[in-house]
């Protein structure tokens, strides 16, 4: 099994999001990360979902999310810039406040608020970089972690929503970049 990262254009109405979740529940799979925010076209979302599953499955899933009416491009993005972000907040005390605003800084995150026995930290990068972020944190204690799912845009200048004419529904078709 690997770890797939589709990136899923559908119309902006409700009920979308929760079609597209339960189908792939519903047929046993776990979803890793799920992500879902407006497109430049205002009548469109992008929903973002990483699952691990063969490539077998993976197939049939994306003909049956192209058998929802609203669904009107997917794209598995393999060649993608992904990012994530994270709100953690780390026990600080005076005398380690020092040594974790050194560690923050290393990654380019930035401390959001602080308290007397608190920190509170905002990160974005990629899956990795936090990782190793949250590595370098754990000792000093983290007592609350928030993260967002994955978000991807494929490398490039193509589109996802380039030749996806806004006043009718495309034929579905799978890229595979």
């Amino acid at each position: 099994m690997t770890t797939h990262t589709l990136s899923v254009l559908v119309e902006n109405k409700p009920g979308v999001l929760a079609r597209i979740s339960s189908l792939i529940s519903r047929r046993g799979f776990n979803i890793d990360s799920l992500a879902v925010g407006p497109t430049e076209f205002p009548e469109m979302s992008r929903i973002t979902v990483v699952v691990t599953v063969d490539d077998m499955v993976l197939e049939q899933l994306t003909k049956q999310l192209n058998k929802l009416v609203e669904v009107l491009k997917i794209v598995e993005l393999d060649d993608a810039v992904r990012r994530e972000l994270i709100l953690v907040k780390v026990k600080a005390h005076a005398d380690t406040r020092g040594q974790m605003i050194e560690i923050v800084g290393l990654f380019g995150a930035k401390v959001v608020d602080i308290t007397a026995d608190a920190m509170t930290i905002e990160a974005t990068g990629s899956p990795e970089k936090l990782d190793a972020l949250l590595k370098l944190l754990e000792p000093y204690g983290i007592r609350e972690l928030v993260q967002s799912g994955l978000v991807a845009v494929g490398r490039g200048s193509r589109s996802i929503t380039d030749r996806t004419i806004r006043s009718e529904r495309p034929k579905p078709i799978r890229v595979v970049s």
